[in-house]
């Protein structure tokens, strides 16, 4: 099988990850997406993120409507810091006659020499890169830019950041997020503080 992995905080998951990750699935040809949300991300220090438990069931309900995305809370399991390279090694055991591949966006390509054991994660996955606004994929320069794959997404310009300061000041994020996660927000009244 033909396995990517698409990490992330998705505090919420909206319609720009979804839009990017089918491209990319769509594109490259992969058999399933894992959707991975982090219990607690390495380089975010936000005090607004939601829960990980509802930051997991928000995603699984982003993603209801494609049998190719999945949600995995491999992360959630785990105690402390979520490393990718953690994850990788734990879905190798997992789907052993699978390729993998981890999928992430071109801001992150520059920050990748900091992640925990980069040269272990490539010797174990092919690295995708995103194009994503702001970003020039090809000015990237290293041994980690060289050896991804750069892949050109549709540039949606929809950040969580923006949707959690619309919830908090009562304005709408109708068409941001699929409505059920929109509705999960309202439900659990998440982000309103």
């Amino acid at each position: 099988m033909k396995l990517a992995i698409f990490g992330g905080s998705f505090n919420p998951p909206h319609i720009g990850h979804l839009i990017v990750i089918e491209c990319v699935r769509d594109l490259l040809q992969f058999d399933k997406v894992l959707f991975i949300p982090s219990a607690q991300p390495p380089n975010k220090h936000d005090t607004s993120l939601a829960p990980a438990q509802s930051r997991l069931e928000m995603t699984r309900l982003a993603v209801k409507a494609n049998s190719n995305l999945e949600v995995s809370d491999i992360d959630l399991h785990r105690q402390g810091i979520s490393y990718t390279i953690d994850t990788v090694n734990e879905l190798m055991e997992r789907y052993p006659r699978s390729s993998l591949s981890l999928i992430i966006g071109a801001d992150n390509l520059l920050e990748f020499e900091t992640w925990k054991s980069p040269d272990e994660i490539l010797a174990r996955a092919e690295l995708i890169v995103m194009s994503r606004p702001g970003f020039d994929l090809h000015s990237a320069k290293g041994k980690y830019a060289r050896s991804a794959k750069l892949v050109n997404v549709p540039q949606i310009g929809v950040s969580g950041t923006d949707i959690r300061r619309r919830v908090k000041f009562g304005r709408s994020i109708h068409y941001l997020v699929p409505s059920l996660v929109e509705d999960y927000i309202t439900q659990k009244r998440l982000y309103r503080d």
